[in-house]
C-alpha cells in the first residue's frame, strides 16, 4: 500500500508540474482560449489517472470539478482562478496521501 500511495503522490505531483506549465506557458503568449483548452484536456487526463491510482470515487470527485461562472471580464484572471481552482484539490490529495503513508509507516 505504501509504493502505491507514493506512487500516486508522484503522479501528483507530475500532474500539478504539469498544471504549472500549462499556466506559464499561457501567460507568456496570452492565449488563453488555448490555455483553457490545454487546461480541459489535462483535466480529462488527470482524472483518468486519479481513477487509475486512487480508485473510480476520487477519479470522478476530481472529473466533476467545474468551476462557477466570472464575471470579472478580465481573461487572465479567469485563468488564474480555474488553475488555481484545480491545483487546490490536488494539493489537498496529495497531502491526505502523505499522511496516510506517515500513519502506516510509523504504525508498522
Amino acid at each position: 500500500m505504501t509504493n502505491q500511495s507514493g506512487a500516486a503522490r508522484d503522479m501528483l505531483q507530475k500532474q500539478l508540474k504539469e498544471l504549472d506549465q500549462i499556466f506559464q506557458e499561457t501567460m507568456e503568449t496570452l492565449n488563453i482560449v488555448a490555455g483553457t483548452e490545454r487546461m480541459a484536456k489535462w483535466k480529462a487526463r488527470t482524472s483518468a489517472l486519479i481513477t487509475e491510482s486512487l480508485g473510480q470515487k476520487e477519479g470522478q470527485k476530481f472529473s466533476a470539478l467545474q468551476p462557477g461562472p466570472s464575471f470579472t471580464n478580465d481573461l487572465v484572471e479567469e485563468f488564474t482562478d480555474l488553475t488555481d481552482y484545480f491545483r487546490a484539490p490536488l494539493t489537498d490529495l496529495a497531502k491526505q496521501l502523505a499522511q496516510a503513508a506517515s500513519r502506516s509507516s510509523s504504525g508498522d
